[in-house]
């Protein structure tokens, strides 16, 4: 039997927003087809329950953003 350990796990794995269930890859795969954080929103449910999501995910975009530029 196989024990997966948080260094094994997938970063694009990790639940962001724990209300709707949205993972990391979804966010960064919406955002990299032109999506901004309304529209990542709309589509997800990321963001419209409890709110303790959004620093971690305003955080994840503005530094996909900032890859982008360099």
């Amino acid at each position: 039997m196989t024990v997966s350990t948080a260094e094994d796990a997938d970063p694009a794995d990790e639940v962001m927003c724990s209300c709707s269930g949205t993972r990391r890859g979804e966010i960064q795969r919406l955002f990299q087809q032109g999506l901004d954080v309304d529209a990542i929103s709309r589509r997800t449910g990321a963001l419209t329950g409890c709110g303790g999501c959004e620093w971690n995910i305003a955080e994840f975009l503005a530094e996909l953003a900032a890859s982008r530029l360099t």
